[in-house]
């Protein structure tokens, strides 16, 4: 399966939400104000919020009025030209090491799919003939090592761990010194979410950082926010508040195949200033898919 089709299959729920909202708004219609209006309502409804959601209107007026446009059936393919722009404002390409391992931190709330995207981003990477080293530093949420070790397992990958409730900055470190050791590409920490408590969170974090900085300069190369893409706004409300916590440097977008709210990317993009690096367009162990502007913008807005 190609990457368009990829994107169209798992995006199938906001596609057909946007395209069946907007097909009679653009049916035969001629192109005025009430066009915008119902426009900027889909997207909306879509959960791209206010703000997104009136820019992405004037850019797509701004583009009509350049093309000359007069009939609203030419709306979609501006549609699409506008939100890939919108999108491509950050960078989605990951960074990684110039020398040695790259680490790569995954925070999150609990139930975001974090654990999970480790896995399959650990798959992805094997895949690639990377070599991939996992770290459970998430010590504090009940059975959160056991996942992780679940998914090592799975993708033939190792964890580096401790026991229930041992520092997770100790845990780093080791995982640093084992990186070295076994001449990893790339380490995937997983971290705690209990973000109703930011206070410990942040110390947490903080902490974590200080080890990485010291025992592997220019780390973490990458703080990857796992957001559950169901959730609509309520996910740009997470980015807003681990913004404040971290320096968050990518999101990743989960079950975008589950729910019609992919409009929530947009506003993460816009509005927060955060690239979406990953999207999960499914369950299987191969639907977790870097994120790509035009092949997004073309699976939601395009029939």
């Amino acid at each position: 399966m190609g990457l368009f089709d990829r994107f169209k299959k798992g995006l199938q729920k906001s596609r057909t939400s946007l395209v069946e909202r907007l097909g009679n708004v653009f049916r035969s219609r001629k192109l005025d104000e009430s066009v915008y209006e119902e426009m900027e309502e889909a997207f909306i409804a879509a959960d791209m919020g206010v703000e997104t959601a009136f820019a992405l209107v004037e850019d797509v007026r701004a583009l009509a009025r350049k093309n000359k446009v007069e009939n609203a059936e030419q709306l979609p393919e501006l549609m699409v030209e506008a939100m890939s722009k919108m999108l491509s404002e950050q960078d989605s390409e990951m960074r990684f090491a110039t020398d040695g391992p790259t680490l790569v931190l995954m925070v999150g709330v609990n139930g975001a799919g974090k654990t999970t995207t480790i896995g399959k981003l650990a798959h992805y990477y094997l895949t690639e003939g990377k070599r991939v080293l996992l770290a459970a530093a998430d010590t504090f949420r009940a059975a959160a090592i056991e996942q992780l070790l679940a998914w090592g397992d799975r993708v033939d990958c190792d964890v580096i761990r401790h026991t229930q409730g041992a520092d997770p900055a100790a845990v780093i470190f080791d995982a640093i010194q084992a990186g070295r050791a076994r001449n990893a590409d790339i380490i995937l920490c997983d971290t705690a979410g209990r973000l109703q408590n930011k206070t410990h969170l942040m110390a947490e974090l903080a902490k974590i950082h200080k080890v990485a900085a010291r025992e592997l300069p220019g780390s973490p190369h990458e703080v990857l926010l796992v957001i559950d893409g169901t959730t609509g706004q309520n996910g740009l409300n997470q980015a807003k508040v681990f913004k404040e916590v971290v320096d968050v440097s990518g999101i990743v977008v989960t079950k975008l195949d589950g729910t019609a709210k992919g409009g929530i990317v947009l506003p993460i993009v816009h509005e927060q200033g955060i690239p979406v690096k990953w999207i999960g367009l499914g369950e299987g162990m191969d639907d977790l898919q870097p994120f790509d502007a035009t092949a997004f913008a073309e699976a939601v807005c395009k029939p």
